[in-house]
């Protein structure tokens, strides 16, 4: 089995200091999205409508009938979601070590391509049938992975935007996360228990099945990553369940009936 290397703070730098780190980093990216889900979350169960009849739109047009314009602000997004993790790189690199140190790296592209493709089978079914099941029981919002009008960029750009999630949350949720706190001295419970929280989190805007739903892959990401000791399956693993459940649903959305559209 391989242990994720946690140290002590090193090349001086101080646990404060790491702390200080972090708290940054999560909060350009992660924990304001976990208070904005929050507040969104608020938002939809005071509404008069029940949450099932509501509708989280994932990837939502930003021009509705300019295309070009609309495609210049996905790929901006896209790219504006991905500063955090190279914010995380440079802080690696300060204290001596770099991405690769979290698993981030192509050193082992064929066996994190059959790691990550197993887990996405794993839980991508999984996942699905949970949110179906929480979504007829109305504690779901309907989440439309998918608002982009049907221009010859949508399946491009859904791809793009899945690869941009999976390398976001993996990096900075799973690697960042777990060596910083593990460099703070905190348990290893503790630090699956932070890491799942937070995860579920900041998709609290679908509603409480997207909450426990990504805490329970949360906690299943945390124990393979201390066992493989790298990331790039994950990533691999997250990528391929977004890129299946954003253009999947653009290709299917109102040509099943057991597809929720709202």
């Amino acid at each position: 089995m391989t242990t994720v290397s946690t140290p002590p703070g090193t090349a001086g730098i101080s646990r404060k200091l790491l702390g200080i780190e972090l708290l940054v980093v999560l909060g350009l990216s992660f924990g304001m999205s976990g208070l904005g889900a929050l507040i969104s979350f608020l938002g939809s169960v005071t509404e008069p409508a029940q949450l099932a009849k509501q509708v989280a739109t994932l990837n939502g047009s930003r021009a509705p009938g300019r295309p070009w314009l609309d495609l210049a602000w996905q790929l901006y997004y896209i790219v504006r979601g991905l500063m955090p993790v190279a914010l995380v790189g440079y802080l690696l690199v300060r204290e001596g070590a770099s991405l690769r140190m979290l698993g981030f790296d192509l050193r082992q592209k064929w066996r994190d391509l059959g790691r990550g493709t197993a887990v996405a089978a794993a839980i991508g079914g999984t996942g699905l049938l949970f949110y179906l099941a929480s979504q007829a029981a109305g504690v779901n919002l309907t989440v439309a992975p998918s608002g982009l009008p049907d221009v010859w960029w949508r399946v491009p750009v859904l791809i793009c935007s899945a690869w941009e999630n999976s390398i976001a949350e993996e990096v900075i949720v799973l690697g960042f996360l777990l060596r910083r706190l593990g460099q703070l001295g905190w348990s290893w419970p503790a630090i699956v228990v932070t890491s799942a929280v937070l995860r579920g989190s900041y998709h609290l805007y679908q509603g409480i099945g997207g909450l426990v739903g990504n805490m329970v892959m949360g906690v299943v990401f945390c124990l393979l990553y201390r066992r493989w000791g790298r990331v790039m399956p994950l990533v691999v693993a997250h990528a391929l369940i977004d890129t299946v459940a954003f253009v999947g649903y653009a290709l299917l959305a109102g040509h099943v009936s057991w597809l929720p559209t709202g």
